[in-house]
């Protein structure tokens, strides 16, 4: 499969800035992937297409505020750093990235706040990515506090304005609990309590794994050939209660749905070779795209997504190429939003 045949036009008013009012009244486009048809609903109507003993499966990572912006010690100059990962915590060392990235070399100290946190470049590690260490004599729960108070909630670049308070719950899951992500399971982010609380009266159960959410999820591929495209690996957790729940379901035919790219992503890393899902504790740098025999969902909710990127190569795998990118066209006819604060598909 061709980098290309994921080509299309993004209108700049389809991209959402700003989230719906009430999470569950984004707009649903069901994908029925037996057979291509289309329906458009509302997501709180979601609940109707589950019956007792499907499950949910969500990505319960939690997003950190990870841009900080600081100054450059002596000439004061502006920057700044976007944490991804944490190498070291009790060194408080990270990866991270940097702008402008010429302007910041090993040996420089960073300030944050009023001094109140600074930082010293060890290592380059890509063009824009560096390893800091923070000069911070606190434990990790005092670091993670400081850069709480610090930090902003990491919103995607293509979103212009500037961060709202209202930010900081809406680019957030409602059941977000395992700090790690630097960016939200967006397809999560449309459920309510409300309407957590529908399924389960119907008997619809939910499930967790955790998956801390990287910037590679939305790593430009540069290569034609997708054979060839290498994914960034991410951490994550598939956990005993979670194997028990989704095995129970299969064993009693009845639907899983991932909630999600990532979750889809962290249940197909932690197949067994009996084809059941098994437990899990590491990296993945799994890169679905079609064709692809996925082992354990028989439905998933995603948003809609970038052309060319891995996460709309996933629907597609999932959904069938020729159904989902269909589905795509009507969606822009019909104005679905797209990308982060965007409306969500139901594929089944």
């Amino acid at each position: 499969m061709k980098l290309s045949k994921f080509k299309f036009d993004l209108p700049n008013n389809l991209i959402s800035s700003h989230p719906a009012e009430n999470r569950d009244e984004s707009r649903l486009m069901v994908l029925h992937r037996d057979t291509g048809e289309i329906e458009h609903k509302t997501f709180k109507d979601i609940v109707g297409y589950f019956n007792e003993g499907d499950l949910l499966v969500g990505n319960d990572t939690m997003v950190f505020p990870a841009r900080l912006y600081g100054r450059k010690e002596k000439t004061g100059a502006k920057i700044e750093v976007f944490l991804l990962r944490e190498l070291n915590a009790e060194m408080h060392l990270w990866d991270v990235l940097v702008d402008p990235a010429r302007k910041i070399r090993v040996g420089n100290k960073l300030y944050f706040g009023d001094g109140d946190l600074v930082a010293e470049v060890i290592d380059n590690t890509t063009s824009r990515g560096r390893t800091i260490r923070f000069l911070f004599d606190g434990d990790s729960e005092s670091f993670s506090k400081v850069v709480e108070s610090l930090g902003e909630t990491p919103l995607p670049k293509y979103i212009k304005r500037k961060i709202e308070p209202s930010d900081k719950e809406r680019f957030q899951t409602i059941y977000a609990k395992n700090k790690g992500a630097v960016s939200a399971p967006t397809a999560g982010m449309h459920f309510t309590k409300q309407l957590l609380k529908r399924l389960q009266i119907k008997g619809v159960d939910m499930s967790f794994i955790t998956l801390h959410i990287g910037l590679g999820t939305f790593r430009q591929v540069d290569v034609e050939d997708l054979t060839k495209h290498k994914m960034d690996s991410e951490n994550f957790v598939v956990g005993s209660e979670c194997v028990s729940m989704v095995n129970k379901a299969i064993d009693n035919k009845k639907r899983v749905c991932a909630v999600g790219t990532t979750t889809m992503r962290a249940l197909e890393s932690a197949v067994s070779a009996g084809n059941r899902l098994k437990e899990k504790d590491g990296w993945t740098d799994k890169f679905i795209f079609p064709p692809y025999d996925f082992k354990i969902c028989s439905a998933m909710i995603t948003n809609f997504h970038m052309p060319e990127s891995t996460l709309l190569m996933m629907a597609a795998a999932f959904g069938g190429y020729d159904y989902v990118m269909n589905a795509y066209s009507v969606a822009k006819k019909e104005k679905y939003k797209f990308l982060t604060y965007g409306d969500a598909m139901l594929i089944i």
